[in-house]
C-alpha cells in the first residue's frame, strides 16, 4: 500500500492550497481516508476525514467552515481544500486510510503518507 501526498507549499494567511493523496495497492473504495497534521513541537492532530463512497465527513473543530475532504474513487484519491488558511495551520499534513466508519483516532488508521509541509506565512 502507497499514499503519496502532494500539493503542499507556503502561502500567505487568507490564502488557499489544495493538498492530494494517491493512494495504491488497496482497495480505495473500501477505506475511510483521513487527513492529519503535525506542528513543530507538537503531536500530531486529525483535521478530516471521509467515509468510503463519500457520502459522510467529518471535521475537526478547528478546521470546520475553512477546509473541504474530497475524494475521487475512480481515481484512487483524496484531496483537501484548505481555504482561509492561518498561521497556525502550519504544519506536515498526513493522508491515512482505515477501514473504520470515519475514524478521528490516528490509531484507527491502518495506512500513512510520508506528509507535506503546508507553511502559512502572516
Amino acid at each position: 500500500v502507497q499514499l503519496v501526498e502532494s500539493g503542499g507549499g507556503w502561502v500567505q494567511a487568507g490564502g488557499s492550497l489544495r493538498l492530494s493523496c494517491a493512494a495504491s495497492g488497496l482497495s480505495f473504495s473500501s477505506y475511510a481516508m483521513g487527513w492529519f497534521r503535525q506542528a513543530p513541537g507538537k503531536e500530531r492532530e486529525f483535521v478530516a476525514t471521509i467515509s468510503g463512497r463519500g457520502y459522510s465527513t467529518y471535521y475537526a473543530d478547528s478546521v470546520k467552515g475553512r477546509f473541504t475532504i474530497s475524494r475521487d474513487n475512480a481515481k484512487k484519491a483524496v484531496y483537501l481544500q484548505m481555504n482561509s488558511l492561518k498561521p497556525e495551520d502550519t504544519a506536515v499534513y498526513y493522508c491515512a486510510a482505515g477501514s473504520q466508519v470515519l475514524p478521528a483516532d490516528e490509531d484507527e488508521y491502518e495506512y500513512w503518507g510520508q506528509g507535506t509541509q503546508v507553511t502559512v506565512s502572516s
